[in-house]
């Protein structure tokens, strides 16, 4: 376990290797389950990272490492699950710090998902501040500027990425390097010359964007309302579709029944005509031999 614990940033193979004997040798101990998983989040093992999270979580209690869990799921190709996560009652008894790491996750997972436009207002929360500088700052910033990337809104994305370099002071993103990427774009290094002095000006500066982080997390709680309204609406049309097709078969089963019943009609009406018919000929046949007799008979007598 210690040796892991000392490997993990620089060495996170090793350090997996560690932790899966440790597993080995005590597997119903929280922190060494724990210890797996962030090993083996950090070597891109998501399935058994997810695995050995949850069971730390189950043995220990608490929220666990619930954004690293989204993250896993996303990794996975199931965004969706980690958006649920991100609304799961274990998210609200998070810290700060990784409350707003879950969010940038569930963020990455509505892009994933399409959502563009959600995945922006998301990220719009009390912590998304300039003036801040905390150590989630630089990862929100930038989460937030990429999206906004995503969306086409690039002198934004610029402004953000602005915040997000001069947040960065453990080099944790290439802000630098998109900036000199969306710099072109807008039009080279004296175009966006104000956009840098707006963005600089803001951090130290005293702006209303806080005040309004409140109705900017009730609009995004509209827009998830929204979005599942529509999803229930699509799910109630394919039924009516489906009912629709249901109705459609039975009235057609039923015509066929119905066409069989006059099929079977007809059919015995004809045996009924063959039968009279029949009988007609029989009748006829006996009164020729009863006239034979006749005839017969009054030969006899004239003879």
């Amino acid at each position: 376990m210690i040796a892991a614990g000392q490997l993990i940033d620089s060495e996170p193979e090793r350090s997996l290797e560690h932790a899966r004997y440790a597993r080995q040798r005590a597997p119903r101990i929280p922190s060494v389950r724990e210890a797996n998983g962030l090993a083996a989040y950090l070597t891109g093992e998501w399935n058994e990272a997810l695995s050995e999270l949850r069971a730390a979580r189950r043995m220990a209690g608490g929220p666990g490492h619930l954004a690293i869990m989204a993250d896993c799921e996303r990794a996975m190709g199931r965004p969706e699950r980690a958006v649920e996560l991100s609304r799961s009652e274990e998210a609200t008894q998070l810290d700060q710090e990784d409350s707003v790491e879950l969010r940038i996750v569930a963020a990455g997972a509505r892009r994933d998902l399409g959502e563009i436009e959600a995945s922006v207002v998301s990220l719009q929360i009390a912590e998304l501040d300039p003036k801040l500088q905390e150590p989630w700052s630089a990862r929100l910033f930038y989460a937030y500027a990429d999206n906004l990337a995503a969306a086409g809104r690039e002198r934004e994305a610029f402004t953000w990425f602005v915040h997000a370099a001069n947040a960065d002071d453990e080099d944790e993103t290439d802000a630098p390097d998109r900036l000199e990427e969306l710099a072109e774009k807008l039009g080279g290094p004296d175009a966006v010359e104000e956009l840098v002095t707006e963005a600089e000006a803001a951090e130290i500066g005293d702006d209303d964007f806080g005040d309004d982080a409140a109705e900017v997390d009730d609009d995004f709680d509209e827009l998830d309302e929204k979005l599942e309204e529509e999803t229930a609406s699509e799910a109630a049309a394919d039924d009516e579709t489906a009912d629709n097709e249901a109705a459609d078969d039975e009235a057609v089963d039923d015509e066929a029944v119905d066409d069989e019943a006059v099929d079977d009609e007809a059919v015995d009406d004809e045996a009924a005509d063959d039968k009279i018919a029949d009988d007609a000929t029989a009748d006829d046949k006996a009164t020729e031999n009863d006239a034979d007799a006749d005839n017969a008979g009054g030969g006899a007598r004239a003879q």
